[in-house]
């Protein structure tokens, strides 16, 4: 890391990355900006239409048993209120355009799939204490700003690589989310259930006021840094090291004060702003959500600030790529050990047609074993063919793998390994490693194994809560950002 003198320095002023709306609005775009305009320009050129999927093979979509009921309830989310605002997502894809030249770092982070059982206001505020802690740790390691968005309020769906599971030595359909059926073991839980798209809705839309009061009413001050950790991480070695590190950030507060600074005006330090993104997988529910801007007549998905198409949905010439193309919310897509030079560039031309930087994010979900042999001609290509796109790091999905007793686990040191990797080929190509995608809770649970921790197979049984993959837990979260803090201090 740089000395503390310099960190101190660069770690407040980049704190004002997240820069609530009455004040992000009072800064002038960037000269030339044409957020939202070039991809409403967009759709007079492509035909595009919130439903021009349709046309397309859309994969992942469920078998609804009621298409009436399924109607329905589209006609009703299509006259429901967005759930976030055109303004909002145009901030977040400046904030993308700093981190595609290098001047930001994105951190995504939250719940492997949301549950409607386990929804309360202390499981948000876990997490968003845990996202808070690692931006903080990056924020301060590395000097740069770092953009907070969550795997939060709408990420309810999940792909499947097959129609039906074994539960129990039954076979039943499979799991998809609560946005579709439930995860009981039984014939009746599995049957897709449209209801439930707006019970997602709903519950997106409680916790995005969560989210907003957490972070604009004093929950997020930077003077609350100490108040973060949670209580099982104070006594651990992470909780000890972050606690050091908050102690810098009130010393340096307190001189700032004592230097005549009047920090209760400096709004910067007292709110932050969380953006929300989740897989767009539910095409029909995606669509019901769209909304167009009255300003710039530009389309916005109002689901989620980002939304990202998956390795099973990636197809350039699929519905979900085609969905996302005509939106003027900043996209992701996720890149896995298949994917070739070809067809990355193919994805980058339909998603970025106008190389516009802080539109599209390339989320790299390689495993240990191949990023550094797969990523290396991707980057190459990508940066051959003038695409601004922000690179980032998923280490989670391409490390996971089934324990003895058959639970999906992930080791941390597979997960720290593949960052490592990431961090690496960029340094070697020159490119700028953008961020990183991690799957974690506030909770203490043992789903991923190792870290500080210690956690072993045979923890597992402890305390495995999730609905799906395996979450680090807080612990192992913070005990990431600081392994993370360090690589990004060498890569500016």
């Amino acid at each position: 890391m740089a000395p503390a003198g310099n960190r101190l320095g660069q770690a407040l002023t980049a704190y004002a990355v997240s820069m609530p709306a009455s004040h992000a609005e009072k800064r002038s775009p960037d000269p030339g900006s044409t957020v939202g305009a070039s991809v409403s320009a967009l759709h007079d050129t492509h035909a595009w239409h919130p439903g021009s999927w349709r046309s397309h093979d859309a994969s992942q979509q469920p078998e609804w048993p009621d298409t009436s009921a399924l109607d329905e309830v589209l006609d009703h989310l299509s006259s429901l209120p967005a759930l976030v605002h055109a303004a909002e997502t145009d901030r977040l894809s400046r904030a993308l355009a700093a981190a595609s030249a290098g001047r930001a770092f994105l951190l995504q982070a939250g719940d492997c799939s949301e549950s409607f059982s386990e929804f309360s206001a202390r499981s948000i505020e876990t997490r968003l204490r845990v996202i808070l802690q690692m931006a903080v740790v990056l924020t301060y390691g590395a000097g740069l700003p770092v953009i907070k968005v969550g795997r939060i309020a709408g990420q309810f769906a999940k792909p499947r690589s097959a129609p039906t599971e074994i539960v129990g030595g039954h076979e039943l359909p499979s799991f998809r989310g609560h946005m579709v059926n439930s995860e009981q073991p039984d014939e009746r839980s599995r049957i897709p259930d449209a209801t439930r798209l707006l019970a997602a809705y709903h519950q997106s839309a409680a916790t995005l006021n969560l989210l907003r009061a957490f972070a604009g009413g004093g929950f997020a001050d930077l003077r609350q840094v100490h108040a973060w950790n949670l209580e099982f991480v104070q006594r651990s070695t992470e909780g000890d090291s972050y606690d050091r590190l908050a102690s810098e950030i009130d010393r340096a507060l307190r001189f700032m004060a004592a230097c005549g600074i009047e920090l209760a005006t400096e709004e910067t330090l007292h709110h932050v702003e969380i953006w929300t993104s989740h897989e767009a997988l539910l095409l029909d529910y995606e669509e019901a959500l769209v909304r167009r801007d009255s300003l710039t007549r530009a389309w916005y998905g109002s689901s989620g600030h980002l939304l990202w198409v998956g390795e099973r949905t990636r197809q350039a010439d699929g519905a979900h790529v085609e969905f996302l193309r005509g939106i003027a919310n900043p996209v992701a897509a996720k890149i896995g050990p298949s994917s070739t030079p070809d067809e990355v560039i193919a994805l980058c031309d339909r998603l970025d047609p106008d190389y516009r930087p802080g539109r599209l994010t390339l989320i790299t979900r390689l495993g240990v074993k191949n990023v550094e042999r797969a990523l290396p001609p991707i980057v190459q290509a990508v940066s051959d063919s003038g695409h601004p796109v922000v690179w980032a790091c998923d280490p989670m999905h391409g490390n996971t793998f089934a324990a003895a007793d058959g639970r999906k686990t992930r080791r941390f040191d597979d997960i720290i390994d593949e960052i490592r990797g990431f961090f690496t080929v960029h340094r070697d190509l020159g490119t700028f490693p953008g961020g990183i995608h991690i799957e974690l809770t506030g909770d203490d649970v043992t789903e991923c194994l190792g870290g500080a921790a210690n956690v072993g197979e045979e923890h597992l049984r402890l305390r495995y809560t999730t609905t799906c993959d395996p979450r680090l837990n807080a612990r192992q979260a913070i005990d990431l950002a600081f392994q993370v803090a360090d690589l990004l201090a060498g890569a500016k």
